[in-house]
């Protein structure tokens, strides 16, 4: 028999379900909290329980979607070895995921402008942007770049990334803009390897 608590996750899994969809297709804009009841099959008063605006339903499923995209690049990365290869690697992966419709929608078009940019970096610092600072302690650790402050480093190429996810974003060809990005990151880093 269920549980009042998992009745609650049940429905606030649903509603982020409906959400995620709704945002990822249509945009945060052309979405209403109608259309997340509806789309949950649950009563508008259900969502508002839960979620108490559109931007904190948004801020779940933008969380969600960070979470998963980088669940699918670690297991993507699994058995690289070597550190910056896995940097390149990743960001070509992410840029990729973001060319994609729903995702990029979702953490590139509308994750800035709806949660404020503060807030949309501090998320992601703790999903993908996160990743960049423990991946260069690892790589100067192993000799493959030169021993340096890791945050200022880290700073400048989340930096470089973001400015290629918003370019990618804003592009007509969004994954031949990804391409040309993946591989001038991958060059980036290639010039930081200790020769």
């Amino acid at each position: 028999m269920a549980t009042q608590a998992d009745r609650r996750a049940a429905t606030q899994a649903a509603i982020l379900k409906a959400a995620r969809a709704l945002f990822g297709n249509g945009g945060f804009q052309a979405t209403t909290m109608d259309d997340i009841a509806a789309a949950a099959r649950v009563a508008k008063g259900a969502v508002y329980h839960h979620f108490k605006t559109k931007e904190a339903v948004f801020e779940a499923v933008f969380e969600e979607a960070s979470r998963d995209l980088v669940a699918e690049i670690d297991s993507l990365l699994r058995a690289e070895k070597d550190v910056l290869t896995r940097i390149a690697i990743g960001t070509q992966h992410y840029l990729a995921a973001c060319a994609k419709g729903p995702t990029g929608q979702i953490i590139l078009r509308d994750g800035p402008a709806v949660l404020g940019w503060e807030r949309w970096r501090a998320i992601d610092a703790q999903h993908f942007g996160g990743k960049i600072p423990r991946a260069l302690e690892a790589a100067m650790e192993r000799g493959l770049i030169a021993r340096q402050p890791v945050q200022p480093l880290a700073r400048l190429l989340l930096g470089a990334m973001t400015e290629a996810a918003v370019a990618c974003a804003g592009a007509a060809d969004i994954s031949e803009a990804g391409a040309g990005y993946s591989r001038a990151f991958s060059s980036l880093l290639e010039a930081m390897r200790v020769k």
